[in-house]
């Protein structure tokens, strides 16, 4: 079974960084896609980034391009988010997800991932 394991969160002044990280486990996943979401009060659940593990690819929405950096670390088998000039407005639960690669598109979709961590809150003060 795999297990998604999110730490990192917390409360920030607007401009600030954090980094969240996603340890894996349960699998071996060279055949996975990894990707980080998040959710706001009332709202849908947001794709924020992905990455394939066995070659590294990313991609990254545009309301976080230049800003987040997803990344993986195959030794620990972990992934991280690196967010930095924070916002308020990405003040949310975030979620790592992960699945198998079974097609080559819709992963911006959270309803295409079967694995979910237990979330992570990130609050950004202005």
């Amino acid at each position: 079974q795999v297990q998604l394991d999110e730490s990192g969160g917390g409360l920030v002044q607007a401009g600030g960084s954090l980094r969240l990280s996603c340890a894996a486990s349960g699998r071996t996943f060279n055949n996975y896609i990894m990707g980080w979401f998040r959710q706001a009060p009332g709202k849908e659940r947001d794709f924020v980034a992905r990455i394939i593990w066995s070659t590294g690819s990313t991609v990254h929405a545009d309301s976080v391009k230049g800003r987040f950096t997803i990344s993986r670390d195959n030794v620990k088998n972990t992934v991280y988010l690196q967010m930095n000039s924070l916002k308020p407005e990405d003040t949310a639960v975030y979620y790592c997800a992960a699945d198998v690669i079974r097609a080559t598109m819709g992963w911006t979709n959270p309803n295409y991932y079967r694995y979910w961590g237990q979330g992570t809150q990130v609050t950004v003060s202005s």
